[in-house]
């Protein structure tokens, strides 16, 4: 897999930068930063000014990550905290300190997540990908909703992003749409370890959590122009990028070695991969309530609207992972 991140080079974003206006002034959270799309797009608010609030879990990764940042970029704020999106607890004490430390912020990136692994329960009970990917996202942005606000009213508008994929529309459920089952305290007994190439288990949670990002958006989007708000509400996909999502994965010998030849023909750099989340989180073209990624949920090119399809935005759906995720954190709000 090493080979076909050297094949693949960067196309598109550093001419797509060129038009992203500066960011001083304003303060982005961006969640899983240590490689990837997210750290393509914290260098990104560096460069254009901005401050860049890193939250990540405790690691050796995050902590070299944020050494190799701070020296292609001296000038640049980098603020870390530490934020275990495992633990309801840890992101708990993270909005606090965030609280702590300002009073407005411009932009929440709910863009940290895992793909396809084992079937095992967080210390809250719940399947690792879903509360990774949006519970504990949906925790961050009930109680930064006050400082979100704060700086819509400081700028004219402000922005909450959520990180889907193209696995939004794979979902092995009836009508492809969300199952409650995968919000509850169900982690451990949500169909076991197996991986195929895009089916089994570890797959089917993993899509489960990437619709999930999707309709938590157009839910979002929906109360928010309800109650008048400037805060815009956005959604991404990265295509099929090389962010090293995918680096514990095993495919088996035929599919690692068709990957191997059609990998660098499908497969884009996290940089082309990250614009995207960067258009939602800087753009001032950026529109609320849309998802912004490769053409018709493909694996490469610029970020264009993609269409909500009907399972996105079906009220029920919305309805549902309101109510499973409002009680999956409400022992933990502020």
């Amino acid at each position: 897999r090493t080979s076909i991140s050297k094949m693949v080079q960067t196309k598109l974003y550093h001419k797509f930068v060129e038009g992203v206006p500066d960011a001083s002034g304003k303060v982005f959270v961006i969640t899983g930063t240590t490689s990837g799309t997210g750290n393509v797009a914290a260098r990104t608010v560096a460069k254009l000014g901005g401050e860049a609030v890193l939250l990540n879990r405790k690691s050796d990764r995050s902590t070299k990550s944020l050494e190799a940042m701070k020296e292609d970029y001296p000038e640049g704020k980098f603020v870390p905290i530490e934020c275990d999106l495992q633990s309801f607890e840890s992101v708990k004490n993270a909005i606090a300190e965030i609280k702590s430390k300002y009073s407005s912020i411009y932009c929440l990136a709910c863009n940290a997540g895992i793909m396809a692994t084992p079937d095992k329960a967080t210390v809250d009970g719940y399947d690792t990908q879903m509360q990774t990917n949006h519970l504990s996202h949906f925790l961050l942005v009930e109680d930064l909703m006050p400082l979100l606000e704060a700086g819509a009213a400081a700028h004219g508008d402000a922005r909450i992003v959520t990180h889907s994929s193209m696995g939004r529309d794979h979902c092995h459920t009836p009508n492809k749409g969300l199952e409650e089952k995968y919000f509850g305290k169900n982690g451990g007994n949500l169909g076991g370890d197996e991986i195929k190439m895009m089916r089994g288990g570890c797959f089917h949670r993993y899509f489960q959590t990437k619709l999930a990002n999707s309709v938590h958006m157009y839910g979002l989007h929906n109360k928010l122009q309800e109650s008048n708000s400037k805060i815009r509400a956005i959604s991404a996909h990265p295509g099929g990028s090389k962010t090293g999502l995918d680096g514990h994965l095993d495919y088996g010998f035929f599919w690692n070695n068709v990957l191997k030849v059609l990998g660098p023909m499908m497969m884009q750099t996290s940089e082309d991969g990250a614009m995207g989340l960067i258009k939602g989180m800087m753009d001032p073209s950026a529109e609320s309530g849309v998802l912004y990624g490769p053409k018709n949920s493909g694996s490469k090119g610029p970020p264009v609207p993609n269409p909500p399809k009907e399972y996105e935005t079906d009220p029920k759906a919305i309805e549902m992972l309101w109510k499973t995720s409002t009680e999956a954190v409400a022992p933990f709000r502020a």
